[in-house]
């Protein structure tokens, strides 16, 4: 997780963040590249056991989401008891928040309202803004055969 909240540091120096900004700074922090390419950028990064992307939305928004704790399905293909799993997601996300919230991220935090996507999304989740920006820390699992993942996310609203 503190590769994670490393880069996050790094990311809020870029101004504005952009896909080839942060892959440049991925690739300083040593983050070892996935082999995604996305219009000539890198988009896949991996550093120990957290897995981050970059996207590029067409509306210009910008998106670094981390992967900072992920359970997959066991091997029958279903998880023992998914409501276990929920609740080691938030202990995971509750372990991590307060990384975020005492790393030098912290006097630039404010905190944010969650909106109803927010809730359909995510199992729990915590936002910010950070300078103009959304900080998102959440537990999160797409489909039912997906795994359960602690995701932390910055993103960058594009002009419209």
């Amino acid at each position: 997780m503190a590769a994670a909240i490393a880069m996050l540091e790094e990311l809020r120096g870029l101004a504005p963040l952009t896909a080839a900004g942060a892959a440049s700074r991925f690739l300083a922090q040593e983050w070892t590249p996935g082999g995604k390419p996305r219009h000539g950028v890198e988009t896949s990064w991996d550093k120990g056991r957290v897995g981050a992307w970059i996207q590029r939305f067409t509306s210009g928004t910008v998106s670094v989401s981390f992967a900072v704790w992920i359970r997959d399905i066991d091997e029958s293909g279903y998880f023992d008891d998914l409501e276990t799993v929920y609740e080691q997601g938030e202990q995971a996300l509750a372990d991590f928040l307060p990384e975020i919230e005492e790393s030098s991220l912290a006097g630039h935090l404010v905190d944010a309202e969650q909106t109803a996507a927010d809730k359909d999304e995510f199992i729990t989740v915590k936002k910010w803004t950070l300078d103009g920006r959304t900080l998102t820390a959440g537990v999160i699992q797409q489909d039912t055969d997906l795994p359960v993942t602690v995701v932390v996310a910055l993103e960058e609203p594009g002009i419209a």
